[in-house]
């Protein structure tokens, strides 16, 4: 069962409220002139890699040249979002999918879709197994979920956005046999990894098209059951809004890249 308050949890929730809405507005306040406009991004290393330079771009086109900083990516989901909830960031840069649950306030967050990309299966074209010598990249998963092959897995492990992700994916398409060779919550270090022919790794389209293209890597499926479509979103918290914060949520919203929401 979900968690529920107890009724003396609903007579104190309005003045909890209260106390974030004030605490938010006292950072704001205290916060030293220079700055001010200096907006905080905890954002995913990935999206602050492929996303986030091109956006900054259409924004300063929309007349926001704004200054900003990064909050390093705190590899698991909850942490991320702890940027967000505890007032070190002013916005979470993230990707989103149905599948991953993010446990915010619905009344006190929202969010705009800023983008979309895929997460997809890769490997290198050729792909050394042990006892089999040389495979094929190309659809090597199709092949192994066939023939019984283990695969090497290039692994986010479970706390970050994408192993959650893949976990449940995994759970919902036929199983394959996979023996992991390397675990890491960074999408770049495991593409290096997948560039080697170290294993099967799934990447977000974004961060290879370049290596798509030139063949050094490949899809390891053909089938689209093993893709996930993402979101990205802004998020921020409802309560900060000082001149800065608004004026993006607002250039953000006047884009028109997609949809403004609860959580």
């Amino acid at each position: 069962m979900p968690a529920e308050l107890t009724p003396a949890g609903q007579h104190f929730l309005p003045i909890a409220q209260e106390a974030i809405s004030t605490f938010y507005t006292a950072r704001e306040t205290l916060r030293p002139v220079a700055q001010a406009t200096l907006l905080r991004f905890a954002a995913l290393h990935t999206l602050v890699m492929t996303f986030f330079p091109d956006w900054l771009q259409r924004l300063k086109a929309e007349g926001i040249a704004l200054r900003s900083s990064h909050i390093p990516d705190r590899g698991g989901i909850e942490a991320n979002l702890a940027a967000l909830i505890d007032g070190d960031a002013d916005f979470l840069l993230t990707y989103a999918h149905s599948r991953v649950p993010f446990h915010l306030d619905h009344g006190h967050f929202d969010h705009v879709t800023v983008g979309l990309d895929r997460l997809v299966p890769v490997v290198a074209p050729e792909v050394h197994l042990p006892g089999r010598g040389l495979l094929a990249g190309y659809g090597i998963l199709d092949r192994a979920i066939d023939e019984g092959i283990a695969l090497p897995y290039l692994s986010y492990g479970y706390s970050s956005f994408f192993g959650v992700a893949l976990g449940r994916l995994f759970a919902e398409c036929p199983p394959f046999r996979r023996q992991i060779a390397h675990e890491n919550t960074i999408s770049a270090g495991l593409k290096t990894l997948a560039l080697t022919g170290t294993g099967l790794c799934w990447l977000p389209e974004s961060l290879i098209g370049e290596e798509l293209a030139a063949g050094s890597l490949v899809l390891a499926s053909q089938s689209e059951r093993w893709t996930l479509a993402l979101e990205i979103r802004l998020y921020r918290h409802r309560a900060a809004k000082s001149r800065p914060i608004e004026a993006l949520w607002l250039a953000v919203n006047r884009m028109g890249q997609g949809h403004r929401g609860n959580v």
